[in-house]
């Protein structure tokens, strides 16, 4: 039996994993004279969101204890956001390690935040966890620049390019 979706999952983990660490260097780039700036505390409870979801879903995976805190945190320093980016980046990796095709298709039933409860299949998830990830870097690349830092370069193409030989193939 192939694994081939599976290992599409993990492969675009491991893009996020680059892009998230990217994501630091250039909220980190904000000079620290702005770091007090909307921009810049805008940007960290963006990122801070994106752990929280993720730790979210992985609790309603049952993988991991349910998530404890808000969805969308306020207030919480940098160097914390990052700490708790790579824990959870870390149970995201022993979770994908194990995934297979058959799990993908798996249809699981969990509540939703607004009570309401529903089905989906894990690819389902899986899919709405990258894209959800991508809209928010983008949010963040513009408030850093409007911080006065670097945005992070994030596009998937510039991670999994290869260079090619002058002139063409080969």
């Amino acid at each position: 039996m192939t694994q081939e979706r599976a290992a599409r999952y993990r492969r675009w983990f491991e893009y996020e994993k680059d892009a998230h660490a990217k994501v630091v260097v250039s909220l980190e780039s904000v000079p620290a004279g702005r770091r007090s700036a909307a921009e810049f505390r805008r940007a960290v409870a963006i990122l801070a969101h994106v752990v929280a979801a993720r730790r979210m879903w992985l609790g309603r995976f049952g993988v991991a204890p349910p998530a404890a805190g808000p969805l969308f945190p306020e207030g919480a320093p940098l160097a914390q956001v990052a700490d708790e980016l790579r824990a959870v980046e870390g149970q995201w990796a022993e979770y994908l390690g194990r995934l297979t095709d058959a799990d993908l298709g798996r249809v699981f039933e969990y509540q939703s935040l607004d009570a309401g409860r529903f089905r989906n299949q894990i690819e389902d998830v899986l899919t709405q966890l990258f894209g959800h990830s991508w809209y928010h870097r983008g949010q963040i690349a513009m408030l850093v620049r409007a911080a006065g830092g670097e945005p992070a370069v994030t596009d998937f193409i510039f991670w999994c390019r290869e260079p090619a030989s002058p002139g063409g193939q080969g």
